[in-house]
């Protein structure tokens, strides 16, 4: 989990890698979410049929991609740039996620252009594919104004 701190600018309750079983620089991640029912979101969504939002399995993309781009870039996270989604394509939910299960999330590198970053992205919970993306990353600049 140090690792995972040191090279994303996330913290609780919005930190969404509990680890990294595989990194290869320029090429792909494997990481992973363990998925809790203390996780705050599960009051709401839903209280009587608990399923992980979407939106928080493309964070959670998200999240191993900028792991994989700092990585690949030999940085860390700082407080003068931020690292924004600009693009999902082709998102796809086939399962749904629940408290207690492990969440696989596999990103590949597709290419990298001008600070605009393309990764393909699968979710899997026991090798089964619950959730699937086209996902684009940037890094840039805080304003200081």
């Amino acid at each position: 989990i140090r690792a995972v701190l040191d090279h994303l600018p996330h913290r609780y309750p919005f930190l969404m890698i509990d680890r990294v079983r595989e990194c290869e620089p320029g090429k792909r991640i494997v990481a992973l979410k363990n998925v809790s029912a203390n996780e705050p979101y599960f009051q709401g969504h839903f209280p009587n049929r608990p399923i992980m939002p979407g939106v928080l399995i493309l964070e959670a993309m998200a999240q191993a991609a900028g792991i994989l781009v700092f990585r690949t870039e030999g940085a860390r996270p700082d407080g003068n740039s931020v690292y924004y989604y600009a693009g999902i394509d082709d998102a796809r939910f086939k399962k749904p996620v629940v408290p207690g299960d492990q969440l696989e999330i596999e990103v590949l590198l597709e290419r990298s252009l001008r600070g605009i970053w393309k990764f393909a992205c699968v979710a899997r919970v026991d090798a089964a594919t619950v959730a699937e993306a086209r996902i684009l990353c940037s890094m840039r600049p805080i304003d200081p104004a």
